[in-house]
């Protein structure tokens, strides 16, 4: 199917400069899938009318069999420092930033209550009076629509601004799970992956934030680089289990991460152990400590556990935040919020300035 899109897209004529589209080397990628046609497109020249690019695309495509509606993708364009530092091999510097401080919560694998934390560490951001923003950035598997109770809106809507976040328990969110059905699967390559979070990070009008939270898919892939190297990072937090399995691959995300010069604010430890709702007594199910470990292993702060509890899963299958309450799960997601957001001011701390005087 993606032969009959590059057909059809190939003898299109660019807004810009009239060149045929097939020629210009600006086709990243297209997919077409459940009758949406996706189509990612490389940047063109400064002050490029993208709406009348994407109307140009639609109407090349409209005669296309299985076609009923076109998704065009245009990716950030690098500015003159960044390109010189991509050349040299270094992370893209990007010139705008969303909000004051962004950042990242990751782990190296699947299964280990990631977003849940992003989520809820996002909300204890706003019960300490802070403006915050969460971007789902896993788009194969967006959470944030149902942890944040969302999962019948009608979707992202772009106005003169950018494209427009929704916004549940005091927070702003964008996800890809708002523009897809609950149950549809996002089967995209890794260049219309990293289309996608780019016109996240660069398109979206987030207002003015103090935090923006970046849930980040697992693993060290294309979409991690998409966004170390795309967003100015203020820095990143780790989430593990404390099994061994799990800290092996959260080890591997904070060394991509360190590799491209990204501060590790430290480690969460997720289901450290289970907090049982009528004693209150901790049951250590998958052993604990194993993320405090890690984090003096590598020289990273260790951030705080969050406890195993059925108030947890409960919320986050309703849509609530279990940060927004009292109990003991909502104290140490606070805890742990409050000792991220002191690290990432340490982190970018400037340094004192000398002065020499006569």
């Amino acid at each position: 199917m993606t032969d009959l899109l590059m057909s059809a897209l190939a003898p299109l004529k660019l807004p810009s400069d009239g060149r045929a589209l097939g020629e210009s080397g600006r086709i990243a990628g297209c997919d077409l899938r459940d009758g949406v046609a996706t189509i990612v497109l490389k940047p063109g020249p400064e002050g490029e009318d993208l709406d009348a690019l994407r109307a140009a695309v639609a109407q090349a495509l409209e005669g296309v069999a299985g076609v009923t509606r076109t998704r065009v993708i245009v990716e950030a364009a690098l500015t003159a420092p960044a390109r010189s530092r991509q050349a040299q091999g270094q992370p893209a510097k990007p010139v705008r930033a969303p909000a004051r401080r962004i950042i990242a919560v990751a782990s190296g694998k699947g299964g280990v209550g990631k977003s849940t934390v992003a989520a809820n560490l996002a909300g204890a951001c706003v019960k300490l009076g802070l403006k915050t923003g969460l971007m789902d950035a896993d788009i194969y598997g967006p959470s944030a629509p149902r942890i944040f109770g969302l999962s019948d809106a009608p979707g992202l809507r772009k106005g003169d601004d950018g494209i427009e976040p929704l916004e549940a328990h005091g927070v702003k969110l964008v996800s890809m799970g708002f523009l897809v059905g609950e149950r549809d699967p996002v089967v995209w390559r890794g260049p219309m992956v990293t289309g996608a979070i780019r016109q996240f990070l660069t398109e979206v009008n987030w207002g003015d934030l103090d935090v923006l939270i970046i849930d980040m898919p697992p693993g060290t892939g294309d979409a991690q680089l998409a966004v170390a190297q795309g967003a100015p990072i203020s820095g990143v937090v780790i989430v593990s289990t404390p099994q061994t399995l799990a800290l092996d691959d959260a080890r591997k995300a904070a060394a991509l991460f360190d590799r491209t010069e990204i501060p590790i604010l430290g480690l969460i430890e997720n289901m450290s152990f289970f907090l049982c709702p009528h004693c209150g007594e901790g049951t250590e199910i998958f052993g604990r400590g194993g993320a405090r470990a890690e984090a003096e292993l590598i020289g990273a702060p260790f951030l705080g556990e969050i406890p195993l509890h059925p108030e947890l899963r409960e919320a986050s299958d309703e849509g609530r935040l279990v940060a927004s309450g009292d109990g003991p799960v909502a104290k140490a997601f606070v805890r742990a919020a409050e000792a991220m957001l002191t690290h990432v001011e340490a982190a970018w701390r400037p340094a004192p300035e000398i002065v020499f005087t006569d």
